[in-house]
């Protein structure tokens, strides 16, 4: 019989179903598919107010290191469903979003800080809704995995 030492067993399990851990900070975001390495180290995202609430705005504020320039041809690939229904299922250049937080192409590599306020429209039906996005570089390099729900409750 062969022995094979814990960190080696563990890590191999990790490799074949990797994981979620939370993203430091007041969100309920959790970085996705973490066994995996990440353009992107997420140090901090806060959310106010957290959960996020029908009919007012969103201050997103995060901070981060990205570890490669980020150029053209990158995509992030984002999933959102309500219950059991997917809502979407999209695949968008992420050079041309960009501009909606503030940034542009190409991102170099460093340290980086925004903060965004988005309108949460309250005509968004109560319910949970579940995100995920992959953002991957133009080589398809893992840029950032990010996974997370909110329950919009009815307004009053």
């Amino acid at each position: 019989m062969v022995s094979i030492p814990l960190v080696q067993y563990v890590s191999a399990i990790s490799a074949l179903f990797p994981g979620n851990k939370p993203v430091p900070g007041d969100s309920p975001l959790e970085q996705c598919d973490v066994s995996y390495n990440q353009i992107l180290d997420l140090q901090q995202l806060d959310l106010s107010p957290n959960p996020p609430e029908r009919g007012n705005n969103l201050t997103i504020t995060a901070k981060g290191y990205i570890s490669d320039d980020i150029i053209d041809g990158a995509y992030v690939d984002v999933v959102v469903t309500f219950g059991y229904i997917k809502l979407i299922s999209q695949t968008y250049d992420l050079c041309e979003e960009l501009p909606n937080i503030d940034m542009k192409c190409p991102i170099k590599k460093g340290n980086y800080e925004l903060t965004k306020e988005v309108e949460i429209p309250g005509e968004v039906p109560p319910g949970k809704y579940v995100v995920t996005a992959r953002a991957y570089n133009y080589n398809d390099e893992l840029i950032t995995c990010l996974t997370g729900s909110v329950i919009f409750n009815a307004l009053l």
